[in-house]
């Protein structure tokens, strides 16, 4: 071998180590598509993957919400339309429908090229390359945060700060951020919190901490609050159910619900749906 030809393999062994070190260039995302998630990889990189068969809802079949139904439908008109709109924050009792209402909402827009993007809350810092990313789209999205909180030493939730209200760095008007929660201020607060007192070991101005986990969830232009269902309120989502997925709703079906629902020790819209489920496979 010629030291020409040695030369050669060995630059060729360098790029190989070299290429392996640096990070690949992340795949251009499908745009065609409705929906996404963003991903990260091991080595911290993100990215936003197409999601092949979206959850799609229809809205008629979320009950016993029908103000905050309409008030974000109402916010989302104006927002697909080009007029102003305001971020949503959709919190209260579990499996009353907050996070099927956002898909439901985005599934009426999607035909007007509404778009819809999950983010999971460990890839809140990566919220500024989601913006960047979108910034210069012509569609319109909802960037999907469920289950949305934060516990004592968490930072994240800064950088959603700073991306909704906080940034040096105009608001883009093609993007909103839509949340669920079953925390109102998304931060946990103790009672020590509540008591207009400090001591060695607390904070020396502890409502500046209070003002600290208030102004997150103050971000959220629209607040919409869920509760749990009264007994009538269940009743009707598990008949709808029931119907919907093709069978009989009679005074038997309505006493294995309320038994359902008594083992249970819940009543929601996801209760519900969980029993129509089981009573119409069995009665298929």
């Amino acid at each position: 071998m010629s030291n020409i030809d040695l030369f050669i393999n060995r630059l060729e062994q360098l790029i190989d180590r070299v290429e392996a070190i640096l990070p690949r260039p992340q795949p251009e995302p499908d745009w065609s598509a409705s929906a996404f998630r963003w991903r990260t990889k091991v080595n911290g990189e993100g990215y936003l993957q197409a999601v092949k068969h979206p959850h799609r809802v229809a809205l008629d079949s979320l009950k016993n919400i029908e103000h905050q139904k309409q008030s974000i439908l109402r916010n989302t008109a104006q927002f697909v339309a080009g007029r102003d709109a305001n971020n949503v924050l959709l919190t209260g009792a579990r499996g009353t429908g907050k996070s099927t209402l956002i898909k439901a909402v985005w599934t009426a827009f999607s035909a007007e090229g509404l778009k819809i993007i999950e983010v999971d809350k460990t890839d809140l810092l990566h919220l500024s390359e989601i913006v960047d990313l979108l910034g210069e789209r012509p569609e319109k999205f909802i960037i999907f945060c469920d289950d949305l909180s934060f516990e004592e030493g968490e930072i994240s939730y800064k950088a959603l700060k700073s991306v909704l209200d906080g940034s040096i760095s105009a608001p883009t008007a093609n993007m909103l951020f839509y949340a669920t929660s079953n925390r109102r201020h998304l931060l946990p607060q103790k009672m020590r919190e509540n008591l207009d007192v400090s001591n060695e070991d607390g904070e020396v101005r502890p409502n500046d901490s209070v003002e600290e986990k208030v102004s997150l969830s103050e971000r959220f232009g629209l607040w919409l609050s869920f509760y749990p269902f009264s007994q009538d309120d269940y009743l009707a989502a598990a008949e709808y159910w029931v119907h919907h997925l093709g069978a009989q709703w009679d005074k038997p079906a309505e006493q294995a619900a309320l038994l359902w629902h008594r083992t249970r020790g819940a009543r929601s819209g996801r209760v519900a749906w969980q029993f129509a489920k089981d009573y119409a496979g069995r009665q298929q």
